[in-house]
């Protein structure tokens, strides 16, 4: 694996570098702790899988010359980044007219895990962003002797394998306060607004961001 991946000096920079910005929170965490919280564990791991895969297609996507289309196209760019804006706006919507809660549903709208998951990696891969923060990021620890592409795509692997087992524990940790808030009467009924404001104001932060690189 010598050709397809840096020298260990370079690649151990790589792992350490990842896993700080991996560990910083930002929009995926967010979405990933408020589905958590909302939902339970269960459905934040089902969102910590789409995130994940989300993000490995946007590093591929770099790979293969998406992030130059984004970096020379502005038209290109705003197109993707205000459609996963209105996703998640709708997102919101979705939860803030949700029915009222029943009893056994802690504390948000019922959906399957398998939507939540396809959510999530909706969510994940219409943020151009994070093509870009590839674009960016995995180039300054690429060996000159091997082949782009292959090396790009094997630090893109490596670092969304990160990202996926620190939102994993950023959502084992938010599942847990999930049953003591289903237990309170009424406060079902409020998780509802603040799941689809958080949803809402991730969509804001998301349009607002500007060329901030995210995770």
């Amino acid at each position: 694996m010598h050709e397809f991946l840096p020298a260990w000096p370079l690649l151990s920079a790589f792992l350490i570098a990842s896993l700080i910005l991996a560990v910083t929170p930002g929009p995926a965490v967010f979405y990933i702790v408020t589905r958590s919280v909302a939902q339970g564990r269960h459905y934040g791991l089902a969102s910590v899988a789409g995130v994940a895969l989300g993000n490995l297609g946007n590093a591929f996507g770099a790979s293969v010359g998406l992030a130059a289309l984004f970096a020379v196209s502005s038209l290109a760019f705003t197109v993707v980044k205000y459609a996963g804006a209105l996703y998640l706006v709708y997102l919101g919507i979705q939860a803030l007219r949700a029915p009222a809660s029943r009893e056994d549903i802690p504390v948000a709208v019922a959906v399957s895990p398998r939507r939540v998951f396809r959510d999530g990696f909706v969510v994940a891969l219409l943020n151009p962003k994070t093509a870009l923060f590839f674009a960016a990021f995995l180039p300054q620890f690429m060996s000159p002797g091997g082949e782009p592409i292959v090396q790009s795509m094997l630090l893109g692997s490596l670092f969304v394998a990160i990202a996926a087992l620190t939102d994993t524990m950023y959502a084992v940790a938010a599942g847990t306060i999930a049953p003591v808030l289903g237990s309170a009467r009424g406060v079902r009924a409020f998780g509802r607004y603040v799941a689809g404001g958080a949803f809402i104001g991730l969509a804001a932060f998301t349009v607002l961001a500007g060329s901030e690189r995210t995770k």
